[in-house]
Formats: C-alpha cells, structure tokens, sequence
C-alpha cells in the first residue's frame, strides 16, 4: 500500500477531517491577493538583519518627514480627544526640565582623615577583595575610583560607610 493510497483512505474514512481541510480552503480563499511587488518588498525586508532594519526605518523617516513619536507616561489617561496630544506636550516639557536620573555610579575615593586611615583600608581591603598591602597603596593613591559600575542604593550604602570612617567619597 502506498503513501498516497492511505492519505486517501483517510480522508475518505473520515468525515471530520474532510470538513477541517474544507474549512481552510474557504479561509485561504477568503484571503485577499498580495501584490506581488508588496510580497517582494516584504521578503526583501524579512532578510534583513536588525541592525539593517534599524537603517532602514532611520532612512524611512528622513525621507517620508515621519516625526519620531512620544509615547505618553504610564499611568496617564487621555480625557478626549485632543487630550493624547496635550499629555504628550505636557511630558516632553517635563522630560526636558527633569534631567534622568543615574541608576549606575562610580565611587571615587576622593581624600580620607589621616586618624581614620587604618579603618579605611580594612573596608577597601573587604570591599575590593584585595590583600592588605594592595588595599594600603589602594588608598594611599586617592583620588582613585573604589568600584564602577554600582547600583545606586550599593553605591549610597558604601558611601554612607566609608564617609562613617572619616573618607570622602563622590559619585560619579
């Protein structure tokens, strides 16, 4: 028995199936026709890798005068119709007078009390994972950055501890 002789058998033995495919011949056929010059242009668009696509879109934009759009706040709620576009005025004002806030810092030894010198190379020395010698030459070479790279409540913790020693720490 070949292949073609059971898929026939199937479809004869049961009526459900012949029913499924006659359903997606009539959905395939309710499909309107893609031009095939848009079918071309969209097979085109699907090799492209995203950095292209990146390219591609920049390039639409310049050349269609297509603003780049500002997508309102979370939370905001538009309350007519003209509303969409007073909120986003509202908070591209507000985006411009509030500068972002870091979320990443450096912490940079800036100078250190000669009394407290001792209590502060034991912390670098805990801090960084370094021997006491490196730590002592660590501290010794301020201004140096101590971490890069921190969270910010990391970054205010160890702030707060090494200012606590006697240090001077800014972040950066």
């Amino acid at each position: 028995m070949s292949l073609r002789l059971v898929t026939r058998r199937a479809f004869v033995q049961s009526p459900r199936l012949l029913r499924v495919n006659a359903l997606a011949c009539r959905y395939n056929s309710t499909q309107p026709a893609v031009d095939p010059k848009i079918k071309n242009i969209v097979d085109e668009i699907s090799k492209l890798t995203l950095l292209e696509t990146s390219s591609l879109i920049s390039e639409l934009k310049s050349q269609l005068n297509i603003p780049d759009i500002a997508f309102p706040a979370a939370g905001t709620v538009a309350a007519g119709p003209g509303a969409g576009a007073a909120a986003a005025e509202e908070s591209g004002a507000q985006e411009e007078e509030k500068p972002e806030e870091k979320t990443i810092f450096a912490i940079k030894l800036e100078s250190f009390d000669a009394k407290s010198k001792p209590k502060i190379i034991k912390e670098v020395k805990n801090l960084l994972g370094l021997s006491l010698v490196e730590a002592k030459k660590f501290v010794e070479a301020a201004p140096k950055v101590l971490k890069d790279n921190v969270a910010k409540d990391d970054a205010d913790k160890i702030k707060a501890t090494l200012e606590g020693l006697g240090a001077k720490v800014a972040l950066e």
